[in-house]
């Protein structure tokens, strides 16, 4: 089968020069339209916008990182063992939204995972390498690392959850959270105001400040309830579990118990059920997060108290964007409400 002639037609792809006659500009003035730079009146960006998509021209990466000197990439950084991260909704309703917002900015997501010291020290030298733009970092502990090398290495960041490294001030990098104490005093106070005499509380590690927070808000309502009613979990199933298993036999005239989140409230009425307590009969049973994978779909279904974690994962998104317009600077930290979400387990 003969081979196409010398003068067969071939298609490449189109360059920023055709992009600029085609829009009747100059190359400089294509290329910082095409790359994201300023200084271009209105109508020549339209002209030169309407050339690109008539050719499919697709923008240079190298070239827009030199013009607008962004890499176009966030690193999101998650301070949890991979096991808990995939099997946890709250992370990927986080993720959800994140990926939503970036995708709106046009950047792309780099996701960064740390387990231990050998993950913490592959990600310091990720983030001292300049590939990403700013961090997004969230479930971050007391004891972690992340928040030094994120201020060493002068990272842009926003922080998912309030800071609560000791020595390093909650206001010194923006954060998004919910209003924890507010809605477990919302849980406690719906418990109490059932009639119900011997109100429990299973904790979430307590070297994360939402758990801390939770813990606060319990003891808003009940100053001076019982230390055997408070009982240690990891905001895992299992772990609900295992603390409901513990309550049980330190207090066996429980009659309610909030959950420092939905799957420990999923593990603990497991648990009520094997020892034949009736949910809300026996024990009033109340959860935080309305992850609805979870909170629908337990029997009873579980009330609890709702945090937008989607909503939570975008914002975070917008308010580093302002950052880095800002050139590192402002903005404020956001709390966000909560509500409860009344359903059959209490």
């Amino acid at each position: 089968m003969p081979g196409p002639t010398p003068d067969a037609p071939h298609h490449t792809r189109p360059t920023l020069e055709a992009v600029a006659a085609r829009a009747g500009v100059s190359r400089a003035t294509a290329s910082r339209v095409v790359n994201g730079g300023a200084g271009v009146r209105q109508p020549l960006v339209d002209q030169v916008r309407k050339a690109v998509e008539e050719l499919g021209y697709i923008p240079n990466h190298a070239a827009r990182t030199l013009v607008t000197r962004r890499n176009g990439a966030v690193a999101v950084i998650i301070d949890e063992p991979e096991a808990r991260i995939f099997s946890d909704p709250f992370f990927s309703q986080h993720i959800r939204g994140i990926s939503r917002e970036l995708g709106a900015h046009d950047a792309q997501l780099v996701l960064l995972l740390v387990e231990g010291r050998g993950d913490f020290e592959r990600v310091s030298r990720y983030l001292a390498g300049g590939h990403v733009d700013g961090v997004l970092a969230f479930s971050l502990h007391t004891d972690d690392e992340l928040s030094s090398a994120i201020r060493r290495f002068r990272v842009p960041a926003v922080y998912g959850g309030r800071p609560g490294r000791p020595g390093v001030p909650a206001d010194e990098v923006p954060f998004v959270d919910c209003d924890n104490r507010g809605g477990a005093r919302e849980a406690v106070r719906h418990l109490a105001g059932l009639g119900r005499r011997h109100v429990a509380h299973i904790t979430g590690p307590r070297d994360q400040t939402s758990a801390l927070d939770r813990i606060d808000g319990y003891r808003d309502v009940l100053p001076d309830a019982d230390p055997a009613l408070l009982v240690d979990g990891d905001f895992t199933v299992e772990g609900g579990a295992r603390a409901m298993a513990e309550l049980l036999d330190r207090r066996p005239d429980v009659d309610a118990v909030f959950a420092a989140n939905d799957l420990m409230a999923s593990g603990a009425l497991r648990v009520l059920r094997e020892r034949g307590r009736r949910v809300p009969e026996d024990v009033a049973l109340v959860g935080f997060d309305d992850m609805e994978s979870v909170a629908e779909a337990t029997d009873p279904p579980l009330t609890t108290i709702r945090q937008d974690v989607v909503g939570m994962g975008r914002l975070m998104v917008r308010l580093l964007m302002e950052r880095l317009e800002d050139g590192g600077r402002g903005p404020e930290s956001v709390i966000t409400p909560t509500r409860l979400i009344r359903r059959a387990s209490a």
